[in-house]
């Protein structure tokens, strides 16, 4: 009987259908799982499912049964990936799931802040349409996206979908090429000058060693233009004292963020600390969890272990 543990639940919603897989097994489902607590619940697991539970060295060490790790997301830095190649681990992803939530997210978060949505409504509960005396009033800044450009930094079916809205919209698109590039590649722009030339810049990379505090003090330092800036991919791709400096300065207009650096942030956490403002809207890593994307992020897991279980992996992360 092959035991599946899947170490946190909770992160799927309720309303969320999680199918049996098609073979004999036994599943343990954790609704959350503690990093201290993920070894002896994986040790004598055949196939581990984790959304954000930390599977590390020590843990993958202690399980000699353990064939596959099914990641309940696109990302993998919960995973020691390299402990798992050594030990011949499988470790596979969810791929492609998200891309109508996450770019309907993105230009909801672009929309409240250049329309200055959350300001007005939150005038309006405050009596300040009354005391106008007429039929409008004018103390927010409102701007379209038509006519504006848009930075895009990461380029995959998340980014692509991004630019096809974004061009919907009337926006002119720049794709960021890597930092570190010497001549962009056809189609890209060089990095530095989409930070100069970007109204909005959003962000749809990975977090990794080379990703990690991609924009930060000399970044928001190009942006000519007092950009907004749209994060609903990783918390960590953003140095948050730097966003918090930046906001002070004025060298950016708002952020709308979906992630933050380590989740959820503590109270007195730079993030948390710049909440209330009016042009900062945080929400908690949701832009991923329409009723549809979650659907379907379930049925794909599920169809990934009964790929892996017939010989046929498929998402293997390298």
């Amino acid at each position: 009987m092959t035991r599946i543990v899947f170490l946190d639940r909770d992160t799927l919603s309720p309303e969320t259908t999680l199918r049996a897989p098609d073979f004999p097994h036994d599943l343990v489902l954790y609704g959350r799982s503690a990093p201290d607590e993920v070894a002896s619940r994986i040790a004598d697991a055949d196939i581990v499912i984790t959304n954000k539970a930390p599977i590390r060295a020590d843990a993958i060490a202690g399980a000699p049964r353990l064939k596959l790790i099914a990641v309940a997301a696109t990302g993998t830095d919960c995973v020691d990936l390299a402990a798992c190649r050594k030990a011949g681990i499988t470790v596979c992803n969810i791929r492609n799931y998200a891309t109508n939530t996450v770019p309907e997210h993105t230009f909801a978060l672009m929309l409240a802040l250049r329309r200055s949505i959350v300001s007005y409504r939150q005038s309006v509960i405050d009596g300040r349409w009354q005391e106008a005396r007429q039929f409008c009033f004018f103390d927010h800044p409102i701007s379209d996206l038509a006519g504006s450009t848009l930075g895009i930094i990461g380029y995959g079916a998340l980014g692509r979908s991004v630019a096809r809205i974004a061009e919907a919209f009337g926006m002119t698109v720049l794709v960021a090429d890597r930092k570190t590039a010497r001549n962009p590649a056809p189609g890209r722009t060089a990095f530095d000058e989409v930070m100069r030339r970007s109204d909005v810049i959003t962000l749809h990379c990975p977090l990794n060693t080379e990703t990690r505090g991609i924009i930060a003090t000399r970044e928001f330092a190009l942006m000519e233009r007092r950009p907004i800036l749209v994060n609903t991919g990783r918390g960590g791709l953003v140095d948050e004292q730097a966003l918090v400096a930046a906001l002070d300065a004025g060298q950016i207009a708002g952020a709308g963020f979906d992630v933050t650096d380590g989740e959820p942030p503590a109270a007195d956490s730079p993030m948390m600390r710049i909440a209330d403002r009016p042009n900062v809207i945080l929400t908690p890593h949701v832009a991923w969890a329409s009723r549809e994307a979650v659907q379907a992020l379930a049925d794909q897991l599920v169809g990934n272990i009964e790929l892996f279980q017939r010989g046929t992996p498929r998402n293997v992360v390298g």
